[in-house]
């Protein structure tokens, strides 16, 4: 039983972007821990190389684009330990990666190993050509969260460190303004939604770091005609979901909304569109193939299993990809120009 003075000492609740920010990135924060987050979950990055060489592959194709230039800048934001950058680097034809200056964007330290030809920071580098490729990076960039009240009020949701949660008040200017934009909440107490306006901001300043080139942001996702009626706030530890609670212990993550993010120009696909025009298949190699060179056959073999699990639907399939173009033309990147019809509509318009 807890009596008065105890209560009196436990730290105040928080709002959720706050709680999150120290969690995540303080100084004993979850993405501070050396690690890395690769021990609690498991991202395209780990599922196959076939990933990074299917981004090294677009970085190929945006080099083209580009005219070739005397050096093309690949950002990994969200870096984890590095391992996009080294694998994309390991992928790239070499007169492509003789001209690659490579940067991992972290907030922890660099990790021992590291590939020395990655730049690590803090921060992505400004006024840089090339391509900015955010892979589960905006899921981690704290919010807050809204819910509906017995009033039928819209309040910030409160936290403590153990993740017990309380309302607060009244969610009001702009982030009221962007729920009612981007994530209208009816008068049904309970309902939640995420205020994905840090988000929105977090991107539009990644993006304006390229002086012109193309930034790709790949996560859980959702639409504003599909948003779900109850958030999808939630933590990871040690590979499996778990509640999130704000004590440094777990992942915090929260499913992104990605037309939000979007401006003009920008499309938004699945990662299995996405994949499929930059050549990763998941069908079966011929039995043929089985006889004449068996070993060949058992490789190709391994490479659409590991294919059929970065585009299966319900899974890593369904990740939605934001291709956010500077300066350049999108349907010349992918090998199917119609995984591009899927427009974000120029938020100045709405």
């Amino acid at each position: 039983m807890t009596n008065d003075n105890e209560e009196a000492r436990a730290p105040a609740p928080r709002a959720w972007r706050e709680a999150t920010e120290a969690a995540l990135y303080g100084p004993v924060g979850f993405y501070r821990r050396s690690e890395g987050p690769a021990a609690h979950f498991r991202t395209s990055v780990h599922a196959s190389p076939l990933y990074a060489g299917a981004v090294a592959r677009l970085l190929t194709r945006l080099d083209t684009e580009l005219g070739h230039p005397d050096e093309v800048a690949f950002v990994d934001m969200g870096a984890g330990h590095g391992e996009l950058a080294s694998g994309v680097l390991a992928a790239l034809p070499a007169e492509v990666a003789a001209r690659v200056r490579a940067y991992a964007v972290e907030r922890a330290e660099r990790p021992a190993g590291l590939d020395e030809r990655v730049e690590w920071r803090d921060a992505p580098p400004d006024g840089v050509t090339g391509l900015l490729f955010a892979n589960e990076w905006l899921d981690n960039v704290p919010l807050d969260v809204a819910e509906v009240a017995a009033d039928g009020t819209a309040r910030r949701v409160l936290v403590r460190d153990d993740g017990t949660e309380t309302l607060g008040g009244p969610v009001e200017g702009p982030d009221a303004d962007w729920l009612a934009r981007w994530w209208p909440l009816d008068s049904e107490p309970g309902l939640r939604a995420e205020i994905g306006r840090p988000r929105d901001e977090a991107w539009a300043a990644a993006v304006a770091s390229l002086r012109r080139g193309l930034a790709v942001a790949v996560d859980y996702a959702h639409t504003r005609d599909a948003r779900p009626p109850f958030g999808t706030l939630t933590g990871f530890r040690e590979g499996r979901e778990t509640a999130p609670v704000p004590d440094g212990g777990c992942d915090i993550t929260a499913h992104v909304a990605l037309d939000a993010c979007a401006s003009a120009g920008a499309a938004l696909l699945s990662q299995r569109a996405a994949l499929g025009g930059l050549g990763v298949s998941g069908a079966r190699p011929p039995l043929a193939l089985a006889s004449s060179d068996p070993a060949a056959y058992v490789r190709a073999l391994t490479r659409a299993g590991e294919a059929a699990e970065l585009t299966a639907p319900g899974g890593l399939g369904d990740f939605g990809w934001l291709l956010q173009p500077v300066g350049v033309c999108l349907d010349t990147l992918l090998d199917d120009p119609d995984a591009l019809l899927v427009d974000v509509a120029d938020h100045e318009e709405q």
